[in-house]
C-alpha cells in the first residue's frame, strides 16, 4: 500500500501509451458504431415509410373502400358514431389488413378527417390526430410523427370517388410503430456490436504486444530517461579527449565522435553512422579487434596516418533487465563463456603520438645522462692530472696537457669519427647511442663521407627516425653471426629546392633481413620481437597474417619503422631499404630522407669540414 501523503506513482510511458491507444480505438469504434446505427435507423425508418405507403396505396385503390368511403362522406352525423362504424365494413377491412401486415394502425377517414376505421374503436367518429390536409388535397405523404398510438413511420394517401381520379372523398393513413423499427435496428446492429467488441479486444492485444516490443527495444527506459541518456551521451562524446566509435551487433557504425574522426583522419565522421564497418574505409584491424573483444582483451597500438593510436574494444551489454514494469518472460541471458554482445561494441581510440615522441626524447636524455655518468671519472682524472702538475710546479707540462685535451674535446665518445658531426645535437645524440652500443659490444661509427653543414631544426622527428634505425641496427648487429659487431651511420645535408634536407644511411654487420621483399617490414604492427612459442599480437595479425610474424628478432619492434616512414613521408621524404643484406653479414642498409629538418649555418667552413672528414679515416 501507498503510505498516506506519499505521491502516487505515475504509470509508465508504455502503460500510458497502451491506455491511450485503447482509448483512441474505443472512441473511433464507438463513433463508427453510433454513426452506423443512426444511418441504419434512418434507413429502416424510410423502409417503414415506403412499406406504409404501399399498403396505403393498396387500400386507397380498393373499389370497395372507395365506394364505402364515398357513401359515408355523404352520411349525416348520426351515422358516423363509434358503435355504427365499428360494425361497418371499413373497420373490418382495415383491421384485417393491419393484422396481416403487422402495422401499428390502418386508419380510413372521410373528406372531413373523421375516422371511419381505427385499431381503437373508441376513436371512431373522431377527427384524426394529425393534419390530413395534404392527403385530402390529393397528395401522397410519408413522415414520422406522433399520434394517439405513439411515434410511428406513416404514409397518407388520398381516396378517390368511384370512377373518378380527381374527386377526393377521404384518405388512408398506415403507420408502423417506432418500436418495430428499433427492434429491426437491434437485429441489424448486433453483428456491428460484436465486431466492435472484437476490434477492442484485438486492439488491446496489439497494444500489449507493441508495449512489450517497445519495452525490449528501449531496455525498459522511460522517454525521460532516454532523453537524459541522449543528452549525456552527446555531452560525453563531444567533451571527451578520446575517440569513440560505436558498432552495432550487425557491425554497423552507430556512433563516431569528432575526436575519433580527427584521429582517424576523417573529415566528416557523421557520414559513417549507419554504414557497415567493412564499407567505411577504417583499418582492417577494427574487425579483428571486435572479434577478439573480451573484458580482459588488451589494447593494441597501430599507426594510422601520422599518428600512433591505442585501440581498445569492449562488448556492450545492458546494465539492467529489459522488463522492468510489465510482467512477462525476461530476455534470456547470454550463455556463460560466450562473448557475443547484446548491444554491440565500443572502440576507444587514444592518441599516443606525443607520448611516443616524448618517449624518444626521454630515451635520448637517458642516453645522454648515461654517457655523462660514464665520462664523469674521465673528467675527474683529467682535473686531478692538471692539479698534480701544477702542484709540483710543472706549469709547462700542465699547459701542454690542457692543449691536448682541448684538441680532442671534453668528451670521449666510443663513436668513431664523432668529430665529423659539427651539429651539437647530432654529436650528443649519436655519441650517447654509441655508449649504449658499446655496452652491448657493438661499435658505432660515423661514415667517412658524413657532411652536415647546417643546423638541425626539428630534433623531435630527427631523433625518432635516427633512433629507430640505429636501435634496430644495433639489435641486428648483436644477433648477427659476424665476429665484429658494428653499426655505421652516415649523414649528409643539402638544400635542393630551397629547403634543407637531411639524408641518413644506417648499415650494420647483422645477417640481413629475413624476407625477400623488404616492404612488409614497414607494415604497421609488424614485429619480429616475439618470444619463441608466443602467439602473434592482434596488431601483427592485422597486418595480413604473413609468414614473417614468427621470424627471429632482427629489425623492427612493431611501430618504429612504420612510424619513421610516416614521419618522413609527412614531410615529403621517405624511409626505405637500400640493401637487404645477407646471412653472415654485412647486414641491411636503411636510408632516410627528411626534408625541412636543417637550416644553413653561415659560419660553417665547408672545405675545412670536408678535409676534416677525409682525415678521420675510412669506415
Amino acid at each position: 500500500m501507498t503510505a498516506p501523503g506519499a505521491p502516487r506513482q505515475r504509470p509508465g510511458f508504455l502503460a500510458r501509451m497502451m491506455l491511450l491507444q485503447l482509448g483512441v480505438v474505443a472512441v473511433v469504434v464507438a463513433a463508427t458504431g453510433a454513426i452506423f446505427g443512426w444511418l441504419t435507423y434512418e434507413d429502416l425508418g424510410r423502409d417503414a415509410e415506403q412499406q406504409a405507403l404501399s399498403i396505403a396505396r393498396s387500400m386507397a385503390a380498393d373499389e370497395d373502400v372507395r365506394k364505402h368511403v364515398a357513401a359515408l362522406s355523404d352520411a349525416g352525423p348520426g351515422e358516423l358514431t363509434a358503435a355504427g362504424l365499428s360494425a361497418g365494413p371499413l373497420q373490418d377491412t382495415a383491421e384485417d389488413v393491419r393484422r396481416r401486415t403487422a402495422a401499428l394502425f390502418v386508419v380510413i377517414y372521410d373528406d372531413e378527417g373523421i375516422r371511419l376505421s381505427h385499431p381503437n374503436p373508441a376513436q371512431l367518429g373522431q377527427r384524426v390526430s394529425t393534419d390530413p390536409a395534404e392527403a385530402l388535397a390529393g397528395l401522397e405523404v410519408t413522415s414520422q410523427e406522433r399520434g394517439t398510438l405513439g411515434h410511428s413511420a406513416r404514409a397518407k394517401v388520398p381516396v378517390y370517388a368511384p370512377g373518378s381520379d380527381t374527386e377526393v372523398v377521404g384518405g388512408v393513413n398506415v403507420g408502423f410503430s417506432r418500436e418495430d423499427v428499433l427492434a429491426r435496428l437491434r437485429k441489424a446492429i448486433t453483428p456491428v456490436v460484436l465486431t466492435t467488441l472484437g476490434a477492442l479486444a484485438l486492439a488491446a492485444v496489439a497494444s500489449a504486444g507493441l508495449a512489450r516490443r517497445l519495452k525490449r527495444l528501449t531496455l525498459g527506459l522511460e522517454p525521460e530517461e532516454i532523453a537524459t541518456l541522449a543528452q549525456d551521451q552527446e555531452a560525453v562524446l563531444r567533451g571527451v579527449d578520446e575517440g569513440v566509435v560505436g558498432v552495432s551487433v550487425q557491425e554497423r557504425i552507430t556512433v563516431c565522435n569528432r575526436e575519433a574522426g580527427r584521429l582517424l583522419g576523417i573529415e566528416d565522421p557523421e557520414r559513417l553512422v549507419g554504414e557497415r564497418l567493412g564499407d567505411t574505409g577504417l583499418p582492417a584491424s577494427f574487425a579483428a579487434l571486435l572479434a577478439a573483444a573480451t573484458p580482459e582483451s588488451p589494447a593494441i597500438e597501430q599507426v594510422i596516418g601520422p599518428r600512433v593510436l591505442i585501440l581498445s574494444a569492449r562488448a556492450v551489454r545492458p546494465t539492467r533487465a529489459p522488463q522492468r514494469r510489465l510482467r512477462g518472460p525476461r530476455r534470456a541471458a547470454p550463455e556463460p563463456g560466450t562473448d557475443a554482445p547484446e548491444l554491440g561494441w565500443v572502440v576507444l581510440i587514444r592518441d599516443r603520438t606525443e607520448l611516443q615522441s616524448l618517449t624518444r626524447q626521454l630515451d635520448a636524455v637517458g642516453a645522454l645522462s648515461t654517457a655523462l655518468r660514464a665520462q664523469r671519472h674521465e673528467f675527474a682524472n683529467r682535473l686531478h692530472t692538471v692539479s698534480g702538475l701544477l702542484a709540483i710546479g710543472d706549469a709547462e707540462e700542465a699547459r701542454r696537457y690542457v692543449a691536448e685535451v682541448t684538441e680532442t674535446g671534453p668528451l670521449s665518445y666510443p663513436a668513431e669519427r664523432a668529430e665529423l658531426l659539427r651539429d651539437p645535437y647530432l654529436q650528443a645524440f649519436l655519441g650517447a647511442k654509441s655508449v649504449e652500443a658499446a655496452e652491448r659490444g657493438v661499435s658505432l661509427r660515423i661514415g667517412a663521407d658524413t657532411l652536415v653543414r647546417g643546423r638541425i631544426t626539428d630534433p623531435q622527428d630527427v631523433t625518432t627516425v635516427i633512433g629507430s634505425l640505429v636501435d634496430n641496427a644495433v639489435r641486428a648487429a648483436v644477433q648477427g653471426a659476424a665476429e665484429e659487431h658494428w653499426v655505421e651511420v652516415e649523414l649528409l645535408d643539402d638544400w635542393t629546392g630551397g629547403e634543407g634536407t637531411l639524408h641518413l644511411v644506417v648499415a650494420d654487420s647483422g645477417d640481413g633481413l629475413p624476407v625477400e621483399d623488404p616492404e612488409p617490414i614497414f607494415a604497421q604492427g609488424w614485429s619480429t620481437a616475439v618470444p619463441s612459442g608466443a602467439a602473434p599480437s592482434v596488431a601483427s595479425g592485422t597486418s595480413g597474417g604473413t609468414a614473417f610474424d614468427a621470424l627471429p628478432d632482427v629489425h623492427g619492434q612493431g611501430f618504429g619503422l612504420s612510424l619513421s616512414r610516416e614521419l618522413a613521408r609527412r614531410r615529403g621524404g621517405d624511409v626505405w631499404v637500400a640493401d637487404p643484406g645477407r646471412p653472415g653479414g654485412p647486414g641491411a642498409v636503411f636510408c632516410a630522407r627528411l626534408p625541412g629538418t636543417v637550416v644553413r649555418d653561415p659560419g660553417a667552413d665547408v672545405r675545412g669540414e670536408r678535409s676534416a672528414g677525409r682525415s678521420g679515416g675510412a669506415g
